[in-house]
């Protein structure tokens, strides 16, 4: 490599005696800031931009079913693709806000004292059979044989597994509860009509914890306290949010909430009492019913996206399972338990459906893939000459926000005019977006900076964009 002149891919300049060939997304040559890191440039993702609506339509194995918000931004700005019906390609903006929302739920859950496990999707028949799910859930189980002819389902749930699991340890003793078991992993259910995207598919996301209590009281206890925990991280991403009672359904138990985000495209029909605190999923009411149960006063009804659902089950998979612990007795008790699950992926297809715009995509700030966008000048414009203050702009950022560092992203593409990078840029809802324009060539540069879940646009130097990114919050 010595001595050799490569030309930087990302930017149109030349590099002499470059250390390492400049990579197209992440790249780090002499002109770019050795030592300062590497810098993300547009024109090397993997993202399928700018989608017609035909084009969006035709990737869609049911275009009727294109009719909802979420679903139709996501596919024209390359966040998804379409595998099958109901399965989808989660491509790296959608993997990267995923990621952080799992960091997010890590965090609530580790606070109440969550510890992390990871079990096989491949669920053996016998164990659902024992709980008579196998056939309980028939239809809705993807079910396959192996070459020995043993059955599984692909797991959409895990309450058989978890408890065969704790049930294993023979030498349980009420001094060690409560446990609180959880996992992020992917579920399979065999929906009859997916559609609406991530919102309801045959493949998903979800987390999902299992809670082992010594008494009723204590799993109460335990059943607030996950509540609790699911307010706080939807308070975290700001999305306003319903807690209702709900139908244990399938899974079965004696008390169960759902978290719902209120939504017009939603398909679970809520009543809220305005005068009181009472909500509830409206299946769990008598259909005559108009009266708050609680206060006795008006009932009113919206429509919400189920993000979250929380089960008190008692000991009915305990029993069937032996699930056991020593209590202070010394004498063999079953573990009372409680199950908790939230959608992951539905969580994001749901927030971008309650904050976005018609053509314009709004994450919570915690989630956005990339916090920031800079968009450098049109080559061979007149304002080409700020395009080594926007290599500058970029360094200062990461030094003055350092949590920033992999969260900025140059708009590299220069052949574009700044308009239409722009409006790619509001497409996928960086909460930042700054511009070199002609005010760039001002001294001191001003810079253009969008601050997207406000809508405010203001003008600021290098050192003021500096401060007020510094601010910014990043999981």
């Amino acid at each position: 490599m010595k001595g050799l002149l490569v030309r930087c891919r990302a930017w149109p300049r030349l590099a002499t005696r470059t250390p390492q060939l400049c990579r197209p997304f992440l790249y780090r040559c002499q002109h770019c800031a050795p030592g300062r890191g590497q810098r993300l440039v547009l024109s090397g993702m993997f993202q399928p931009q700018n989608l017609r609506e035909d084009q969006v339509l035709s990737l869609e194995d049911r275009p009727s079913n294109l009719t909802c918000k979420s679903q139709r931004l996501m596919l024209q700005g390359g966040l998804i693709l379409p595998a099958s019906p109901g399965c989808y390609h989660l491509l790296p903006y959608t993997v990267r806000a995923m990621e952080k929302l799992v960091r997010v739920i890590d965090q609530e859950m580790q606070a109440i004292g969550g510890q992390k496990i990871d079990m096989p999707s491949l669920c053996p028949a016998e164990l659902w059979r024992a709980t008579s799910r196998w056939q309980l859930m028939a239809k809705e189980l993807l079910r396959l044989r192996d070459r020995h002819g043993k059955e599984y389902c692909l797991g959409p749930t895990h309450e058989e597994a978890v408890t065969a699991l704790v049930a294993s340890q023979k030498n349980l003793s009420y001094k060690q509860l409560p446990f609180l078991l959880y996992q992020v992993t992917r579920k399979f259910r065999d929906e009859p009509r997916p559609r609406f995207g991530l919102l309801r598919g045959r493949e998903f996301y979800m987390k999902d914890m299992y809670t082992f209590d010594s008494s009723p009281e204590a799993a109460r206890q335990t059943y607030s306290l996950v509540c609790d925990a699911y307010c706080s991280l939807f308070n975290r991403l700001g999305l306003r949010f319903i807690k209702a009672q709900a139908d244990v359904g399938s899974i079965g138990g004696t008390m169960s909430h759902e978290f719902q985000l209120p939504v017009d495209i939603g398909e679970d029909q809520l009543v809220i009492c305005p005068s009181c605190s009472f909500s509830a999923n409206k299946e769990t009411l008598d259909s005559l019913q108009t009266n708050c149960p609680a206060c006795q006063g008006p009932l009113t009804e919206t429509k919400g996206i189920e993000v979250g659902h929380t089960f008190y089950l008692g000991t009915k998979y305990s029993s069937i399972f032996s699930a056991q612990f020593a209590n202070a007795h010394g004498e063999l008790s079953l573990a009372e338990m409680g199950c908790y699950g939230l959608g992951v992926t539905r969580i994001l297809a749901a927030a971008l459906e309650v904050l976005s715009t018609e053509d314009c995509i709004r994450w919570p700030s915690l989630l956005a893939p990339y916090q920031v966008c800079l968009i450098p000048p049109k080559k061979g414009s007149k304002e080409a000459a700020a395009t080594e203050l926007v290599e500058q702009l970029h360094d200062h950022i990461i030094e003055r926000a350092p949590q920033l560092r992999g969260e900025v992203v140059l708009d590299d593409r220069t052949h574009l005019t700044i308009g239409s990078r722009l409006k790619d840029a509001h497409k996928l809802g960086y909460p930042f977006v700054i511009i070199a324009g002609k005010r760039a060539l001002e001294v001191p540069a001003h810079f253009e900076v969008w601050c997207q879940n406000t809508g405010e646009v203001v003008f600021l130097t290098q050192e003021g964009i500096a401060e007020l990114l510094a601010q910014v919050q990043v999981v």
